[in-house]
């Protein structure tokens, strides 16, 4: 209970301090979604229409996905040096499987007798893209994107380690200065920022499935 007390506390003393922190969280995190969602829908409607670049993509990114974050983060300091720049970059390389592996996902498995149809009726390549495919696979998409959004908050806490801003900052100088109550309140808020973009996504994620699927499950 004094833990929890001193917590709120330091949320009381240092408010601007974590607000501050808070909005470069979601800074960091919104500018790498963007160009996470653009590069995973571009190469997973890629990937469908070539299958030799389906599985290179699938490898890549899955083999991507194995390398531990602070390695990553390590390397790319090497080559883009500290701050938010590598920290971008790297929540960009372990965001891209979800997407990639779910717009390819969602596009491969529409029926066939609904492309034969609209094909049937004179639909384009283009027409058929985004007026059959994509809005079929959109319930499927958005489960994927759902997903990296909220992996993308948890590992945007560590990018301090590389000199980017956000919560982690926060994190970071509790561990330095064995100051518990500073990290506790840091992972906090990471966590409350996850749970909250979690629900609004979750009621997103159920009005596409009643529109498309015309269901919630």
């Amino acid at each position: 209970m004094e833990t929890i007390k001193n917590i709120f506390l330091l949320y009381y003393e240092r408010w601007d301090f974590f607000l501050d922190l808070f909005i470069q969280h979601i800074y960091i995190t919104f500018i790498a979604v963007l160009f996470i969602s653009f590069i995973g829908l571009s190469v997973g409607i890629l990937m469908t229409r070539w299958k030799k670049l389906a599985s290179i993509g699938l490898s890549v990114t899955n083999f991507m996905y194995t390398i531990p974050s602070i390695a990553l983060f390590g390397f790319l300091v090497f080559i883009t040096g500290i701050g938010n720049t590598s920290a971008i970059i790297a929540l960009i390389i372990y965001g891209l499987l979800p997407i990639i592996r779910n717009t390819y996902v969602g596009i491969k498995d529409v029926d066939q007798e609904i492309i034969d149809s609209a094909v049937g009726m004179g639909c384009t390549k283009r027409q058929l893209l985004f007026k059959v495919e994509l809005p079929l696979a959109l319930p499927v998409i958005i489960a994927g994107f759902r997903t990296m959004v909220i992996m993308t908050i948890a590992l945007a806490g560590i990018a301090s380690f590389i000199g980017a801003g956000g919560l982690g900052v926060a994190i970071w100088r509790g561990i330095t200065t064995y100051y518990p109550e500073m990290t506790f309140a840091g992972s906090l808020l990471v966590a409350l920022l996850a749970i909250m973009t979690d629900l609004i996504l979750e009621l997103i994620e159920r009005r596409v499935k009643k529109r498309v699927l015309g269901t919630t499950k």
